[in-house]
């Protein structure tokens, strides 16, 4: 057999690979073996000639992975997923208290909080109530930082966002002159849009500013009687102003108000009287949306709303009225208001003032059939 083989290998010169039994070793021969005849060989031991494409695949001898890789991994995902939850449930605690507490009442709550960090440690104390009174404090400084860094950050929050929701001051107009507080002079407010004027816009020219019928003698006659301030929801520079301009050619309008002075809440801009510097009692509000537009409603004089309708005689129609309450002064305007809720005032104003007179006239022929 063995002759055979090396017979064979000397016809063909082509390398015959070799699988060792004993050593699992491949043999090959070596080209450049001086010597074909002879194989060359790393082994002493007895081979037997395997073809190549025959020869069993190598032994898979690679360790199994090893469990410390793994059980790290599960302890960082652990500690992971620990963070995630802990940063949610202090955050869901963040917004609760947040949409619950304003920022006062979350610094009343965690006052004592704060001031057990800074408490004095007591001389006369044993030494493990000066451990405790320190491992207390050490404990606490952590969640002390962060409602400080909380508290600040939340009222500089909440100062951005009152400039914007809030009306500019507290005091939206000087003081009353003192002789006019002395006469009981009181303040009419009045709307603009729909209420003086309407404004409308079209593609083909813009917008355009209409005067309401008789608004011209409205303000004239009335300010005799009263302040007169024009309080609107739109922008100062782009709207209020250059109507007033127009409108105050004879000085009627005392002051002018527009959207810095109102309150915005739930998406709508609010006028809210009570920052108007003058007492509530002394104070009406006239618009065509009064009820759905001021924060007071009990100094609400609301007439019908003008959109260009011809023969409109509203405002004058209010006039008699507004002058009967500067002459009798009452000492509460909103009691009288209150009594022409959900009527309209001209016309309920001169049926009163018919029955009245109708009355006078019955107690004056009584007294003269005597």
């Amino acid at each position: 057999m063995s002759r055979r083989l090396v017979l064979y290998l000397c016809k063909h010169k082509k390398p015959i690979s070799f699988f060792s039994s004993s050593s699992n070793v491949i043999i090959r021969n070596n080209n450049n073996n001086p010597n074909p005849r002879y194989l060359y060989t790393q082994s002493t031991t007895t081979t037997t000639s395997v073809p190549k494409d025959q020869q069993p695949p190598p032994s898979d001898n690679t360790p199994p992975p090893s469990s410390d890789g793994t059980t790290k991994m599960n302890s960082w995902n652990y500690l992971k997923y620990g963070a995630y939850a802990t940063l949610a449930g202090l955050s869901g605690t963040v917004a609760y208290h947040t949409y619950a507490y304003s920022a006062d009442e979350v610094d009343s709550i965690t006052k004592d909080i704060r001031n057990s960090v800074k408490q004095k440690k007591n001389k006369d104390a044993s030494s493990l109530e000066k451990f405790q009174a320190l491992l207390y404090s050490a404990a606490m400084t952590v969640p002390s930082k962060c409602i400080d860094i909380y508290l600040e950050l939340r009222r500089s929050i909440e100062d951005k966002v009152r400039e914007y929701t809030e009306p500019y001051s507290d005091k939206l107009l000087p003081d009353l002159a003192p002789e006019l507080k002395g006469l009981g002079v009181m303040t009419l407010v009045v709307d603009l849009n729909e209420t003086l004027i309407y404004s409308d816009w079209k593609r083909e020219r813009g917008w355009r500013t209409f005067k309401r019928p008789g608004v011209d003698a409205f303000l004239e006659r009335l300010a005799q009687f009263y302040e007169i301030v024009v309080f609107s929801d739109q922008q100062e520079s782009m709207f209020v102003d250059p109507i007033c301009e127009r409108l105050n050619q004879k000085g009627t309008i005392t002051y002018r108000l527009g959207r810095t002075a109102t309150k915005y809440q739930n998406g709508k801009h609010y006028k809210d009287l009570s920052k108007l510097n003058r007492d509530p009692a002394k104070v009406i509000y006239v618009s065509g949306h009064a009820l759905e537009t001021a924060l007071q409603p009990d100094n609400c004089l609301e007439i019908k709303p003008w959109k260009l309708e011809e023969g409109d005689t509203a405002l004058l129609d209010l006039v008699p009225f507004l002058e009967f309450l500067a002459y009798r002064r009452p000492q509460d305007i909103r009691k009288v208001l209150e009594s022409y809720r959900g009527c309209d005032v001209a016309t309920e104003f001169h049926e009163r003032q018919r029955k009245l007179v109708d009355e006078q006239r019955k107690t004056k022929k009584t007294i003269w059939s005597r």
